[in-house]
């Protein structure tokens, strides 16, 4: 197709050029999709269609697609993405093909998305009928088959791509590889060949044969010495070959025929030494580009090897080897070879990678980046087709099989790596070399000296004299110190002055301290040599051969390996002592005043510098002799010794229990079998089950306490019995892959045999963190009980085999890192081993216990009920399957249905949500149900239809979760309403999530049994309170004493607190603390400002600051919550979102848990608090977290708070100083019902009642309940400033709100004559989400007598208005009701000059009489009769949502001054209205929804025709 052009029909955002060869995407940084383009021609069989990625951007996700289409481009409605093509379409996406927008085939062929500019895709047709596609000439396989004659090319410029252009096809050609003759000798007999073994730690090989030609007497005495001392110790078996005559028939070897660098290399290499060596230029400028190749493929069997001459220390990454099957003639050389998608196998790191996609996650114990200048680096590509790599002479066994037989060396200088030359084996030199490296790698003894006994060991550990430049060695090499530490906080490393021996501790006593800085010292271990090292400003900068620990974590070449490891080195102070030690098995271990902080890496090489960075406030430090070390423990690697006394797992269990030596491939069992942990916990999950040494008895609990966990992974420890015997049980992946004899806890649900039992049990095994216990115990009766820290969780499951014997089984899942056995384990109480708990007490088939629920009367016409109102079945078509719940739903009450029957005639699925529909009113209506729950719009309707969200059938939210299309039988799925007044979906018991927001708190469940679905059953249950007579018995009830329960308070009662919660002395190094550690100012930057309270918050206290000073330099501001995890080893980051154990924060307006966002929409935007704003935190008695903001309680923010918790703050931008509010007064549970009383004392001679209530935690509000006896009362409006915060006089939160000077630059636009408006600015407000949350602002007020409901304004901004000195002022605002007047900027000015909403006024909101005013009132003329002028109405509504439609308030676009952005606004007036001058009617504008949940329809209109009636009190601006 060597004239293949693009047609002239594309998308709407295409433009084509260079004779319709060339298509570019317009707007792409603004649109994503309109862009498919096709074939002018249908495509020829065998010819490929190929185009070229000529641009792309970094706007979007996803990039180009491309495909076949049966549709003609001349009659076809392009759609906006290839994927939305029906008909006969086969698309290739990413890496998936999709025929007519559903996917046939995953994990196809090159991803698509990873292609850069320059690439080259294509697509073909074969005369069989099969899709193929191609990438950069290369074919990718059958796609797809049976594709019709006809089929024109699909591309669609998507997402980054934005520029393609056709290019001619080219042909492909089959090279063959010519068969060579086999050049002299076995040249893999060159290589010395090591097994790969999971020993540890050392790894000997079988044989150590000399290459030929090469005699074992030319090997240096100390090799000869090494390997015969090896061999008589029956550590290795050496054969030391003869030198052979190469037989006659083997070729010679010449020059032209050996291994040399190909000439065309990447853009920076420049190639010396006739080829053999390769340098990249500009190696501290640039750090990729430097691609080399051999100039002729491998030979089976020949080395291909490679020395390290030159490295950089600038650059992470290193040196990267492998083989490609691109000849480098031909091929394009990439930045980096582990771009190129096709034909390339490499060695990086430690890893293998396939075509840029890693294969292998750690191929050996070697990682290239750890390499040093000398070192070799080798590859072979067997005859069998298995490629090897070798480092140092070293076989790291097989890195891939069925290696093509074409293949070519490659190298890439990337990164640190700057010079390399090749090494050929003839070169003895390099041999023995090579040789020395060996042993050195199996013995760190071997290479030195061989000394007479009785001569003195190695010399003493000092330090070197090359170290940082900030630092100094004094003392004769025993102490460094940087003398100027208060000037400066880092450049203080300091090495060791030769290796370490194994089991050598290296050891330093602080000796001076700095107060001026953050952080301490560090210490660690490092390959590099402290002579060549260039020494980094801090140690952990450095990328490669490096272990530190830090803090309380561990550091490896820069990148956090372990998070919360022993003590906090930054809690030293001077006189402590750090040290460290490499054992012979290669476990790297740190001490803390000479005690064992347990095994902090593995697989750490041998011949290590100690490192000492005197970094922060460590000023000096001397290193302390052998004689003054503690004696090494036996096996310092067993268990984690920093475990406090008091945990149960320090105290020795007096039962026998222990865990099996039997376990999984990454488990380690330690500790005398009490301690049980995976190794490589970060990178590998799983593969790590342990099991007990003995079935356990009845009533015998086996408990567990975790010890360490790592972020790395999602889900944690799995926890069960098993009736397998250790021996018999073939350890799986994870213990749920067992299909028989087991039972497992995993996460909230319990399995059986792999399958699922029951969801939602009493704990949640993902949510433990470092120090829970986990307990598991069978009853004599086989009942299966779980523990979490000493409490029953109640029965789990029934049914174990009573005579069959069970062992407990754990498997250290995902984050859960390392376990022990504690001190509980043993025979219970005797009450629990007889089991004599009924189910009736643990309901192990409801989740929720209760009355069960049932389904409402009235529903579709299509629906039958059975099982007493449990089941639901649809018994005809596939719609009319409306069903709701009986009763409304309680706050966090799930209302969960099981599919049971499905009919796959249909398409689509069930839909839940939730109504404010009542289903006993629908008897009522004339038409009865809709056909579709989507159709419900008389009352707000919430429902999830797949994975979209719909209110009222409009659009909210898309790929919400799981999609409900594809449940099927036996699947439930549940909804229910949240305290924060969200909607949740659960789907198998599992929450997805908020599905909407401002969800009504009187709503129905309504199910739709719709398309597949035909029949479900109720399987949940409603809220009860449990009786306390069947609640799980606690295991520690039984035996606490009387004496233990007079000192241990009640749960419900609030505990005395009369000491002064302060903030912790330890904090972020950019505060400053004063006023007796009351008030925190942040003194630098915007940073670094973290605090923590110096006392865990009591229950029902409430723990208050005040904003004291903000700094307008910055954006963003505070934020605040609660922190579970033990402060005494907290590293304060540099912002709370950063923590990511533990911690609960909330942020502007959302909750954050673990840095990760749970909830949106909470409370006001902190960001916008102004000076003098109060904030405070309480922890209620049900562990909620609650946020009041100038004392007003914005709800639950978030549920299942820990016991301790720290409060916890972050000055962070604007927010530069808060202060603690000493004022808190315990808030006690208040009693229900409960009376208010009011005392008219002094000068107070009257109050006004206000409806604006707020929540106590601990109490419930009678407020509901005093609404009915308040229709006489006199209520006012709620103008805050008056009845709740008021800000300090020097102080307007309208100074700090973006919006409400936007809607203020907005009203000086219309230039309205000031007098019109009141002076004092406080009565203007804006009812941003933000504003009116800090106001504490209910959603709706009663005024006016009789009181009457009128809806707040929010999204609004009012400007006060200057009340006409006419009206009686007092009488207006009290007895007349509030309404709005939705009107146009044009008759703005004339209603403000009347004073009032005149009839007749030019308002889109006045209007003629109308046929729908009939009924209510207004009747025709009679006839005959004399006509008499209608006077035009006003129409007014209670709420804003009715008065504000586009059609009452007409949008008017304009330009803001400011920041000349163009915006749309609307203009309303906020007025009062007399009592009786107006009427109701019927809702005449978009009649068939609904506006405001709190107004019908028949009540959300007014209107009125008489003079004087109206009184204007407030201009409401919005902008959008």
């Amino acid at each position: 197709m060597a004239g293949a052009e693009l047609h002239p029909r594309t998308g709407k955002l295409i433009t084509l050029s260079n004779g319709n060869r060339t298509a570019k995407r317009n707007q792409p940084v603004q649109e994503f999709n309109h862009g498919v383009v096709l074939s002018r021609e249908p495509l020829r069989d065998g010819d490929t269609f190929t185009v070229r990625i000529d641009r792309k951007v970094n706007s979007w996700s996803g990039s180009i697609e491309i495909g076949v289409t049966a549709l003609d481009p001349n009659t076809l409605e392009i759609p906006g993405s290839a994927t939305g093509l029906k008909g006969g379409s086969w698309i290739v996406s990413g890496c998936s093909v999709l025929r007519d927008g559903r996917s046939i085939l995953e994990e196809y062929g090159h991803d698509l998305d990873q292609l850069g500019e320059g690439d080259k895709v294509g697509i073909q047709r074969t005369a069989s009928g099969e899709l193929h596609l191609w990438v950069n000439g290369q074919d990718c396989g059958v796609a797809a088959r049976g594709l019709p004659a006809v089929v024109w090319a699909v591309v669609d410029l998507y997402g980054k791509c934005t520029q393609i252009t056709v290019t001619p096809s080219e042909t492909v050609v089959q090279e063959e590889a010519e068969e060579e003759e086999d050049d002299e000798g076995a040249t893999a007999e060159e290589v010395v060949s090591l097994p790969r073994s999971n020993s540890r730690p050392d790894k000997f090989p079988d044989t150590l044969e000399m290459e030929n030609g090469f005699s074992s007497m030319e090997l240096s005495e100390v090799v000869s010495n090494a390997i015969l001392s090896a061999y008589n110790d029956s550590l290795l078996s050496v054969g030391l070959s003869s030198p052979q005559d190469p037989p006659a028939s083997s070729p010679t070897v010449t020059s032209n025929d050996a291994l040399l660098f190909h000439e065309k290399c990447g853009t920076l290499i420049k190639l010396s030494n006739n080829n053999k060596t390769a340098e990249r230029r500009r190696p501290l400028d640039e750090f990729n580009n430097g691609v080399v190749m051999t100039n002729r493929p491998l030979r089976d069997n020949e080395m291909f090897e490679i020395r390290i001459d030159k490295l950089v220390d600038k650059w992470s990454g290193s040196i990267e080897i492998g083989v490609t099957t691109h000849n480098p003639n031909d091929l394009d050389y990439p930045a980096t070879m582990t771009n190129l998608r096709s034909g390339t196998i490499m060695m990086s790191g430690c890893g293998i990678l396939t075509n840029g996609k890693g294969t292998r996650r750690e191929y050996c114990e070697f990682s290239l980046d750890e390499l040093q200048e000398g070192d070799h680096i080798g590859l072979m590509r067997k005859s069998s087709g298995a490629l090897h790599f070798y480092i140092n002479g070293i076989d790291q066994g097989v890195a891939a099989t069925q290696t093509p037989s074409l293949v070519y060396g490659v190298v890439d200088l990337y990164g640190m790596a700057v010079k390399v030359t090749i090494v050929h084996n003839h070169n003895h030199t390099d041999r023995l070399r090579r040789n020395n490296a060996i042993m050195r790698a199996l013995s760190p003894d071997v290479g030195r000296r061989i000394t007479d006994s009785s001569e003195p060991d190695v010399e003493r550990l000092l330090f070197h004299p090359n170290c940082g430049q900030k630092a100094a060695i004094i003392n004769d090499g025993r102490t460094a110190h940087r003398p100027h530490a208060t000037d400066d906080f880092n450049h203080g490393v300091v090495l060791s002055n030769r290796p370490l021996r194994n089991n050598e501790v290296f050891q330093v006593r602080i000796d001076k301290m700095v107060d001026k800085w953050a952080g301490s010292i560090e210490i660690g271990v490092t390959t590099h040599k402290p002579a060549h090292l260039q020494l980094p400003s801090t140690m952990t900068n450095l990328r490669s051969g490096t272990w530190m620990m830090t803090g309380n974590g561990v550091m490896h070449n820069g990148t956090t390996i372990l998070d919360e490891y022993g003590h906090n080195l930054d809690r030293l102070k001077a006189g402590d002592s750090v040290g460290v030690v490499r054992k012979d098995d290669g476990s790297l271990h740190f001490f803390v005043n000479g005690v064992a902080q347990g095994a902090a890496a593995w697989n750490v090489p041998p011949n290590v510098y100690a490192v000492v960075d005197l970094y922060g406030q460590a000023a000096q430090a001397t290193i302390i002799d052998d004689t003054d070390l503690p004696p090494l423990p036996d096996d310092i690697s067993e268990g984690n010794n920093q475990i406090s006394p008091s945990s149960p797992s320090s105290i020795a269990s007096g039962s026998d229990l222990r865990f099996h030596h039997l376990h999984g491939s990454n488990a380690v069992i330690t500790n005398g079998g009490r301690t049980a942990l995976r190794q490589n916990c970060r990178s590998e999950f799983n593969d790590a089950i342990v099991i007990s040494n003995r079935a356990l008895r009845d009533g015998e609990l086996f408990e567990i306490v975790i010890q360490k966990m790592v972020d790395r992974w999602s889900g944690s420890i799995e926890a069960g019995v098993t009736a397998i015997r250790p021996d018999d049980l073939e350890f799986p992946n994870t213990m749920t892959d067992i299909d028989y004899d087991t039972w497992m806890l995993s996460g909230t649900a319990i399995m059986q045999d792999g399958n699922t039992m029951r969801n939602n049990y009493g704990c949640d095994l993902d949510s433990l963190t470092t120090g829970s216990r986990i307990g598991m115990m069978r009853t004599a009766k086989g009942d299966l009980h779980y523990f979490i820290n000493g409490l029953d969780q109640g029965v789990a499951c029934v049914g174990l085999p009573p005579g069959k014997e069970v062992y407990a089984v754990v498997d250290l899942y995902g984050q859960c890192v390392q376990v022990s056995i504690t001190s509980a384990t043993g025979p219970m109480d005797n009450s629990l081993s007889t089991s004599n708990i009924t189910e009736k007490s643990f309901p192990v088939h409801s989740p929720v216990p209760g009355v069960a629920h049932r389904f409402h009367t009235n529903c579709g016409k299509n629906v039958a009920f059975q099982n007493d109102g449990c089941k639901a079945v649809r018994v005809s078509g596939y719609a009319h399957g409306v069903v709701f719940s009986m009763k409304e739903l309680k706050a966090d009450e799930v209302f969960e249905v099981k599919i049971d029957e499905v009919n796959d005639q249909w398409s689509g699925s069930l839909c839940i949500g939730l109504t404010t529909l009542l289903p006993g009113d629908i008897t009522c209506t004339v038409t009865g149900l809709p056909a579709s729950a989507v159709d419900l719009r008389s009352k707000v309707t919430w429902l999830v239809v797949g994975t979209a969200i719909r209110r009222n059938g409009v659009l909210q939210k898309q790929n919400y979760g799981c999609s409900l299309e594809r449940l099927s039988v036996g699947n439930r799925v549940g909804v229910k309403r949240c305290g924060d007044d969200t909607m949740h979906i659960l789907i198998d018991g599992e929450d997805m999530g908020p599905a909407s927001t401002g969800v009504s708190k009187n709503v129905y469940a309504v199910v739709e049994l719709f398309g597949r679905v035909t029949s479900v059953s109720i399987v949940s249950s409603t809220v009860m309170e449990e009786p306390e007579s069947t609640k799980p018995p606690s295991v520690t009830s039984d035996s606490c004493s009387e004496e233990e329960d007079e000192a241990t308070p009640c749960e419900n009662e609030v505990p005395a607190f009369t000491t002064s919660v302060t903030f912790l002395e330890y904090h972020g190094k950019n505060i400053l603390l004063s006023n007796e550690n009351h008030t925190a100012a942040r003194v630098a930057s915007y940073n670094q400002g973290l605090l923590v309270t110096a006392v865990p918050l009591p229950r029902q206290q409430l723990f208050q600051i005040q904003i004291d000073r903000l700094n307008t330099v910055w954006t963003s501001s505070l934020s605040l919550g609660v922190i579970g995890s033990n402060i005494e080893k907290f590293n304060f980051p540099a912002t709370a979102c950063s923590i990511k154990r533990s911690c609960w924060l909330i942020q502007r307006h959302s909750v954050l848990h673990n840095s990760l966002k749970i909830c949106e929409n909470y409370g006001p935007n902190l960001d916008t608090c102004p000076e003098g704003t109060t904030l405070g935190l309480l922890v209620d008695s049900n562990n909620s977290l609650h946020l009041f903001v100038n004392g007003m309680d914005q709800g639950v923010a978030v549920q299942d708070i820990p016991n301790p918790c720290y409060g916890i703050v972050d000055l962070y931008g604007q927010c530069e100083q808060v202060t603690v509010v000493t004022d808190n007064v315990a808030v006690q549970d208040i009693p229900n019902p409960c009376y208010g009383i009011v005392d008219l004392y002094g000068q107070c001679e009257q109050v006004t009642v206000v409806t604006d209530n707020v929540a106590v935690a601990g109490g419930e509000s009678s407020c509901s309940r005093c609404r009915a006896d308040m229709e006489k009362a006199d209520v006012v409006d709620g103008i805050k400033e008056s009845v709740c915060w008021t800000p300090p006089p020097d102080v307007n939160l309208l100074k700090t709100c973006e919006y409400h000077a936007l809607c203020a630059r907005f009203k000086e636009l219309l230039t309205l004559p000031d007098g019109y408006f009141n002076e004092d600015a406080k009565f203007n407000l804006c009812y941003c989400e933000s504003c009116h949350k800090l106001r504490g602002d209910e959603a709706y007020y009663k005024r006016g007598d009789p009181p009457r409901d009128y809806a707040v304004p929010f999204g609004w901004c009012r400007f006060a208005l200057r009340v006409n000195p006419r009206c009686d002022v007092v009488n207006v605002y009290k007895k007349w009701h509030m309404a709005y007047h939705g009107t146009c900027v044009g008759a703005l000015r004339r209603i403000l000059d009347q004073g009032e909403i005149m009839s007749g006024s030019t308002s889109l909101f006045n209007s003629k009489q109308m046929k729908a005013d009939l009924q209510n009132g207004y009747s025709e003329p009679e006839e005959n009769s004399v006509p008499v002028r209608e006077p035009p109405k006003t129409h007014l509504s209670p709420t804003m949502r009715y008065a504000g439609l586009e059609v009452f308030a007409a949008k008017v676009q304009f330009k803001d001054p400011k920041f000349q952005r163009h915006h749309y606004a609307q203009v309303a007036l906020q007025v009062c209205i007399r009592p009786g001058s107006y009427k109701v009617v019927m809702q005449s504008v978009c009649a068939s929804e609904s506006m405001d949940p709190r107004f019908s329809s028949s009540e959300i209109e007014w209107i009125t025709k008489e003079k004087g009636a109206t009184v204007l009190y407030g201009l409401l601006v919005r902008v959008e």
